[in-house]
């Protein structure tokens, strides 16, 4: 044996089985932008496109991802892969968000608010495609700040991220244990 240490099965630093990644039938994608960007260089102008992919499932799984590539076609691809690599769960309560939550990046800024049921999701841009992809039924949005597609989507995501399930509520979602 010996050597210089390593992961000892051969591998060589491959990525194995990657099963939290998770199978493309369940999850939907949405292109939100797409944008061509360009890099001036002294033989002149490298045209590159830029997009921006959210992917959910509808269930409370929600990702995006931010990619570059040669082509509208490989910029794309690259974005959902990346999305997929960072799905985040969303938690719901009486099918809708537990509580308010503000977020900010850069100058965006996001507001979530819990909605009744029947209200259907308030929101605009790409803050409702987030929404949507997430499948929270109910909830009230307001984008304050940047119109910037892509700050607006992050600042989606660390609400998101902010939100957690009160234990009161928790308790009253689960079954209720019948002592028999």
């Amino acid at each position: 044996m010996g050597g210089r240490g390593g992961r000892g099965d051969g591998q060589r630093g491959r990525r194995g089985d990657r099963s939290d990644v998770p199978a493309e039938a369940d999850y939907e994608e949405k292109n939100v932008e797409i944008a061509r960007v360009t890099r001036v260089t002294k033989g002149g102008k490298r045209m590159r496109f830029r997009a921006l992919s959210v992917i959910g499932n509808r269930k409370g799984r929600v990702g995006f991802g931010l990619a570059k590539g040669v082509d509208v076609a490989a910029s794309t691809a690259k974005a959902t892969t990346q999305a997929r690599k960072s799905l985040l769960t969303v938690p719901m309560v009486f099918e809708t968000i537990p509580h308010p939550v503000i977020a900010k990046f850069g100058a965006a800024e996001v507001l979530l608010k819990p909605a009744p049921s029947g209200t259907g999701i308030k929101a605009g841009g790409a803050v409702r495609i987030v929404l949507e992809l997430a499948g929270i039924p109910n909830v009230v949005s307001k984008i304050l700040g940047s119109s910037n597609k892509i700050n607006n989507v992050k600042a989606t995501f660390a609400a998101l991220k902010k939100l957690r399930v009160p234990e009161k509520t928790a308790e009253k979602t689960e079954a209720p244990e019948t002592n028999a």
